[in-house]
């Protein structure tokens, strides 16, 4: 049966492919955003209503939905301003907010019902604003699940991802590797082959979250994807270009010596050891058992760098220089020369 959606945001980089795979299911789409991001993106398509969820929200008066999709806030009261005239007009809820909510990362295989990070006892979470939301961002997560469930009460469906991957993916820090491994050479590969990383294509989150629209499942789930090696992520990717990267596996203490960061520089990456030992290896099994699907890595890998290459050269310059996320050019020169002056002959690569 055809479902009224409405979406929050909606054309940044998950929300297109929850638009294109509910409109191939034949569901009706509203998007309500600002207009700024890919403006009139799907014109035409959908139903566009604008407004802002920090100031304006009128545009949703006197509208009722069968489901709406929360992709965009991380303020309790972006939740609290658009109910003003969405309670009591929404059949399902559903909203994405993040792993980031876990304030402990230190034993792997932990499930949904780890504890959450709390806002601090004297702020005020209806009050902050943008500013803010780095210092507290798993506590406004926590603090707007809670909300959307006061809002909306036995409504509600919580998606938290981990790391979201594939085309569109501005922020690099999956796409630095498609990119980086093309362009061939020695490559700086952080920690052993063994380490563990966990990511999510952003169209498998988005499809799912229309399936579970569909299917009008409740509760709370960890959208994330199988444990993986480091290793099988940059050789599944190596095999996907023809320039013949060759890796060269650096230990998380040299690493760090050199300044270089864990998912900062070493993207989809954590020292799997200490505080972080758990990060990149969350229970999955709740949102598998649901339906969660997850295509192959070759076709992440591909498509993601099929898109990286469409991309302005001043964008490409910038992950060159490693300005939002990997490591810059000239820096895994410098760690790589590093490292061999360290060796005495001893393999350090494949």
């Amino acid at each position: 049966m055809p479902l009224n959606i409405l979406i929050l945001g909606g054309t940044g980089f998950t929300g297109p492919e929850q638009v294109e795979y509910a409109l191939a299911r034949g569901h009706k789409v509203t998007l309500f955003n600002r207009n700024r991001t890919r403006p009139d993106f799907f014109k035409g398509k959908v139903e566009q209503l604008i407004g802002d969820l920090n100031d304006d929200v009128s545009a949703l008066k006197g509208l009722k939905f069968d489901v709406v999709l929360d992709n965009p806030t991380t303020f309790p009261a972006w939740v609290r301003n658009a109910a003003q005239h969405l309670k009591g007009n929404v059949g399902h809820y559903i909203f994405i907010s993040t792993m980031s909510v876990y304030p402990d990362n230190s034993r792997p295989n932990m499930d949904e019902t780890d504890g959450t990070t709390p806002v601090p006892a004297d702020v005020d979470p209806y009050t902050l604003v943008r500013e803010n939301a780095g210092k507290y961002y798993g506590a406004l997560k926590t603090f707007s699940e809670q909300e959307a469930e006061r809002q909306y009460p036995g409504r509600v469906t919580v998606v938290r991802p981990g790391l979201i991957v594939g085309p569109l993916d501005r922020s690099d820090r999956f796409t630095y590797w498609p990119a980086r491994l093309d362009r061939g050479g020695d490559v700086v590969a952080p920690g052993t082959p063994d380490d563990s990383t966990q990511w999510i294509d952003s169209r498998d989150l988005a499809e799912w979250m229309i399936r579970l629209a569909e299917q009008k499942v409740l509760g709370t789930f960890n959208a994330v994807g199988h444990t993986r090696p480091m290793s099988e992520l940059l050789y599944g990717i190596k095999a996907v270009t023809t320039a013949g990267a060759q890796f060269h596996w650096i230990p998380a203490e040299f690493l760090a010596s050199q300044g270089v960061r864990g998912w900062r520089h070493m993207t989809v990456w954590l020292p799997p050891t200490g505080p972080t030992a758990g990060f990149l290896r969350r229970n999955n099994d709740r949102a598998v058992a649901k339906g969660l699907t997850f295509r192959p890595l070759a076709v992440t890998a591909a498509e993601t760098l099929a898109w990286h290459k469409t991309r302005t050269e001043a964008e490409k310059k910038t992950m060159m220089e490693g300005a939002v996320a990997g490591l810059a050019v000239t820096k895994e020169a410098e760690v790589l020369a590093a490292w061999k002056a360290t060796q005495k002959g001893g393999p350090d690569h494949d």
